[in-house]
């Protein structure tokens, strides 16, 4: 499952605590938030199109026409030029957070679909994808952070109260990327688990006894090293449905390490073994096998083939418990974001 690409951005709201005339600095204000809310907007369309949308297209849409609302603004907080009465400060800020929030939207965007195209090779891929988004994130929230630093430092100084209370779509976005954060944390642990399993899988297939022992031992560790995590994990307004999904593949994970990797390189070595004995007795002439080796060889072929019936149910049972717990996970990530992040 990959995981969903989300910016955390903070919305600018302004609150103005009295009315003046046209070309005030209330004016000036007003007319910035009237932009600024545009974008706001769009940017809580865009985190609800992937919070609540299956459809890439459309949240492609939604990027794109975020990115066009950016460009719309700046070009009207540009055709400003003198900002109010000269004093340019706020606007140039304004300007530096619309141009870098347009970069990291549009062309920060692309590098990142690009790293989540091979995210899934690895886990360190994994990590990179996110730390790349995350970084993302932090450079337009930092730009935010030194706008609303000059918004105040404008509204004091022309006697302008601003409220602190936050707008309803400004709650929208700050519950979301609590919830998107919450979702992420967990998806690392069952990812490392469900990668780790991938190449265990491999093993398997190739019949590598030593991939298979050195990647069930590395399940098992990883597996553990998660169960722990989730003793302390804080779930986002105590809704563990996700935690619980994640500890369900984490305590699969630690049988299929404990109890199926043993199994198959038990079952994979007295394949071999049969193996060499069939190639011996095909490389002898009927009257040049010996009594013990005929009797050795239909012994080997007797046990393989009740084997192989104890090795199917084997591989059956855990191919369905696997479907079974990654399959939830999937469902319950989808869940878990739907419930939480608010609707329009």
């Amino acid at each position: 499952m990959k995981p969903t690409f989300t910016l955390l951005l903070f919305l600018l709201t302004i609150t103005i605590s009295t009315a003046q005339e046209f070309k005030t600095p209330v004016d000036y204000l007003n007319y910035i938030s009237k932009e600024t809310d545009i974008i706001s907007r769009t940017t809580w369309k865009y985190t609800s199109a992937v919070a609540h949308s299956k459809n890439a297209r459309k949240i492609d849409v939604t990027r794109k026409t975020l990115v066009k609302s950016i460009q719309t603004a700046a070009k009207k907080i540009e055709a400003l030029k003198d900002g109010y009465k000269g004093d340019v400060e706020y606007k140039n800020q304004l300007l530096a957070y619309l141009a870098i929030s347009e970069k990291q939207i549009n062309q920060e965007y692309d590098k990142i679909i690009n790293m989540q195209e091979v995210a899934e090779q690895s886990y360190d891929f994994m990590e990179a994808f996110i730390m790349a988004r995350d970084l993302v994130n932090a450079k337009i929230n930092e730009e935010v952070d030194k706008l609303n630093a000059n918004q105040k430092i404008f509204a004091n100084k022309y006697g302008i109260q601003i409220g602190d209370d936050q707008s309803e779509l400004g709650k929208k976005m700050k519950i979301s990327n609590e919830v998107f954060e919450n979702h992420t944390q967990l998806y690392l642990i069952f990812f490392k688990v469900n990668f780790t399993e991938s190449v265990l899988m491999k093993a398997i297939a190739q019949n590598d006894l030593n991939a298979i022992q050195q990647n069930s031992n590395a399940l098992e560790q990883y597996s553990n090293e998660g169960l722990e995590k989730l003793k302390t994990f804080k779930a986002y307004k105590n809704d563990v449905m996700l935690v619980n999904a994640t500890k369900k593949v984490l305590e699969f994970s630690k049988k299929e390490a404990v109890e199926f990797a043993p199994g198959v390189v038990v079952f994979m070595m007295l394949n071999q073994k049969f193996q060499e004995s069939k190639k011996i007795m095909d490389d002898k002439k009927a009257g040049a096998r010996s009594k013990a080796e005929i009797d050795n060889y239909n012994a080997l072929v007797n046990t393989l083939n009740k084997e192989v019936g104890t090795y199917n149910k084997l591989n059956t049972k855990f191919n369905t418990e696997r479907s079974i717990a990654i399959n939830n996970w999937n469902t319950t990530g989808t869940n878990f974001i739907s419930k939480h992040v608010p609707i329009d």
